[in-house]
């Protein structure tokens, strides 16, 4: 299979960047074999190289690039390419991709070196004393990715490498990803299944690192050259589309000239242009939306000064135009992982025609093109100094590749790792959450509240018990969704918790699936856990259920009163005459299990068999099933002698709590503290994180059963206490 790469002039046009071509380099490669240049001008195949770099940095030193210029032709001379051009046009050609996309002067320095250390006699320590240890480290971090093998067998430490290579200076990754384009451009003197190989690693790992590092110029064109290779039958249809297409009106010239006089009407000073989408875009238009519009193959840019001028717009075109709501996000005020800034959105034309339009400031787009690239040099300590409070103090170290550090510094098994970064590799959506404190959190689609944990704490995240989402609480499996707002709930003794196997079903993301996987191999036994029912530190006297489920003699059975009733058991009264009014002279008063009235609860009682009478509160449930029967109520009322104490009272409470060591001794501790007896409990086996303990209680005071629940839902991982007979909430799941 032939690789017939994207006509490299073309998508030089389409995307507005200069593209150097192959005259240009047979060009450079002649004045390479005529030699450097006199000592007081730059050499003629680096002077395209300087005037590119002049248009972004004025004043910027091109003695120090006419100087590695001068090294990397003398130390590469007699060295020749695979197409038969000097090799000096390699390094050439990946200096002025870097260029182009307003790389500083030292990142261009090391791209001129960053083969010499490798394939000629020249020295990282020759390289450092003529240009500096910062060039020296770059050159170095360079080699070391070339040495690699790309092999399958090595792909996990290859990658371990690179990244640790990149890790404490990004322009390695930079000067990596350039050289791979250029070695793309040039891929058809390769055998075809060489090609295959190098597009797919190029595919794999470097389009996707090239995406998370924001470098949008050069990963677009990449996807295309991979496009050509990989697929060159849709590759071919998708470029026979775009000719058709371009010998038609454009309607997106026509919506550019409306928008401009639109603004121009608003008096917004704005740069509006139409910038087509490049092959893989098209192609994955086509499989989104079928048949495509010319409409379709690209979309207004629309350039303005400040942050502010892109809201005007933004409601301009929203007045003035249909807008398509569902289309419209806001990456200004919410930036994407990789710096990403820009409003997008869709609008309705004059002839019904939809067209998608960004909106952004010239310096947005320069980070959108170039990523990490058009930050310039971090290190520099003007711009350091200059850095907003509040922003990430080293733009070189995005929070993505900083955590990819601390996965394979955490993770000894390149395997693991390997597999761990394919997977983050191969999520290409990303949402947005918001945290209680007002930070963001970035976050792959599909990932749960276990995810956003680890995103969040790290390793502290060990001890999360649950989560509030959209102030609902919710397990920790709940997937989260785009614009979600989340407060994570943590445990109090954290030392006492860690997470179970269970959470690796919920984790989508590698960092947390690698500290979960670290915490588990370090506690084989797991957490502490419950001890047995009856058997928790402080409440030996529990035992069983809460009481026995069987009808009392006397209480209604399903002869007379239908099969609700029959399963409403009641308790015995002490001193059924104290507290208790009942208008039926004679009877025997129970205090019905289901909703244990206390003082000074609204009650209503129903006659049963055998002379007594079953109390209930008015909110029980049971009470409108009864009613709903046509039972008869009969009165009843605390008596008005009747202070709260005097007798003693049960109540059945049920505590709602994230599973966690310890609580069901924390949970009778609090009870007790409260002057209540515990007559029985039992907890429920978790589910989902969550577990459920139901508490038969003996009180002496009735007026103090409010004081008694707000105690226990004071203890750490209870959200909800409820008394028997009210219905309990459902938690989003």
């Amino acid at each position: 299979m032939s690789a017939e790469a994207p006509d490299q002039a073309a998508l030089g046009r389409r995307r507005g960047l200069p593209r150097i071509d192959l005259r240009n380099i047979r060009r450079f490669g002649r004045a390479a074999l005529l030699g450097p240049a006199s000592r007081d001008r730059l050499p003629d195949a680096i002077e395209h190289v300087a005037k590119v770099h002049r248009a972004y940095h004025p004043g910027a030193d091109l003695d120090v690039l006419r100087k590695a210029y001068v090294l990397a032709e003398s130390s590469h001379r007699g060295q020749m390419r695979k197409s038969g051009e000097p090799y000096i046009t390699h390094p050439l050609a990946v200096t002025l991709i870097l260029a182009e996309l307003g790389a500083e002067t030292t990142t261009l320095t090391a791209s001129l070196l960053h083969d010499t250390v490798e394939d000629t006699e020249v020295t990282l320590d020759q390289v450092g004393e003529e240009f500096g240890e910062e060039v020296r480290y770059l050159v170095d971090g360079v080699t070391k990715l070339e040495k690699v093998d790309y092999g399958a067998a090595a792909e996990p430490e290859t990658f371990r490498k690179m990244l640790v290579a990149t890790g404490n200076d990004v322009r390695v990754m930079s000067i990596k990803l350039a050289d791979r384009l250029h070695n793309m451009r040039t891929l058809g003197v390769m055998r075809p299944e060489k090609q295959v190989r190098i597009a797919k690693v190029t595919r794999d790992v470097l389009i996707p690192l090239a995406e998370r590092l924001g470098v949008q110029a050069l990963k677009t064109e990449l996807e295309d050259l991979v496009f050509a290779i990989l697929h060159p039958e849709e590759y071919a249809r998708t470029r026979e589309l775009l000719q058709v297409h371009a010998g038609r009106p454009d309607p997106l010239a026509r919506a550019a000239e409306d928008v401009r006089a639109v603004l121009q009407e608003a008096g917004i000073t704005a740069e509006v242009l139409v910038r087509p989408r490049h092959f893989v875009s098209v192609h994955r238009a086509g499989i989104k939306r079928g048949e495509l519009t010319g409409s379709d193959l690209g979309r207004l840019l629309v350039l303005v000064a400040e942050d502010a001028d892109c809201y005007a717009v933004l409601g301009e075109l929203h007045t003035c135009f249909t807008p398509v709501i569902s289309e419209f996000k806001d990456f200004i005020a919410v930036p994407k992982f990789n710096l990403y800034q820009s409003l997008h959105t869709a609008v309705a034309g004059r002839t019904g025609e939809v067209a998608e339009v960004l909106i952004r400031t010239h310096q947005m787009h320069r980070v959108a093109e170039a990523g990490v690239i058009a930050l310039g040099n971090p290190y520099a300590p003007t711009e350091a100094a200059a850095a907003p409070e509040g922003e990430r103090a080293d733009p070189t170290r995005p929070g993505w590749l900083s955590r990819l550090l601390e996965w394979q510094s955490a993770t000894p098994d390149p395997d693991i790792f390997w597999t761990a970064l394919r997977d983050d590799l191969a999520q290409d959506r990303e949402i947005t959450v918001f945290r209680s404190d007002g930070g963001t959190l970035g976050l792959p689609a599909g990932a749960s509240c276990v995810d956003a944990a680890y995103a969040q704490y790290g390793e502290d995240a060990h001890s999360c018990i649950g989560a509030r989402v959209n102030g609902r609480i919710a397990t920790l499996s709940t997937v989260l969704c785009d614009g979600d707002t989340l407060q994570l709930l943590m445990a109090g003794d954290a030392a006492s918790s860690g997470p179970s196997p269970e959470w690796l079903d919920h984790a989508r993301t590698p960092a947390a699936r690698i500290a979960i996987n670290r915490w588990l191999a370090a506690h084989p036994a797991g957490p502490a856990h419950e001890p047995p029912q009856g058997e928790a530190p402080g409440a030996e006297h529990l035992h069983g259920p809460a009481e026995p489920e069987e009808a009392e003699p006397g209480e209604a059975g399903p002869d007379d009163s239908g099969p609700d009733e029959a399963a409403l058991p009641v308790a015995p009264v002490g001193r059924p005459e104290a507290g208790i009014v009942v208008d039926l002279p004679g009877v025997i008063v129970r205090l019905a299990r289901c909703c244990t009235p206390v003082p000074p609860d609204a009650i209503t009682g129903f006659a049963v068999r055998g002379g007594a009478v079953t109390v209930h509160r008015e909110r029980c449930p049971a009470v409108a099933r009864m009613t709903a029967a046509g039972r008869a109520r009969v009165g009843v009322r605390w008596s008005e002698e009747y202070d709260g104490d005097g007798g003693d009272y049960r109540v059945t409470l049920f505590a709602e709590a994230f599973s966690r060591p310890h609580l069901l001794a924390d949970l009778t501790e609090a009870i007790a503290a409260e002057g209540a007896e515990v007559v029985a409990a039992a907890v429920e086996p978790p589910r989902e994180q969550r577990v459920r303990h139901t508490y038969t209680l003996q009180l002496s005071d009735a007026g103090r059963l409010p004081t008694l629940m707000r105690a226990m839902r004071d203890v750490p991982g209870v959200y909800d206490v409820t008394r028997e007979g009210r219905r309990v909430a459902t938690a989003r799941s």
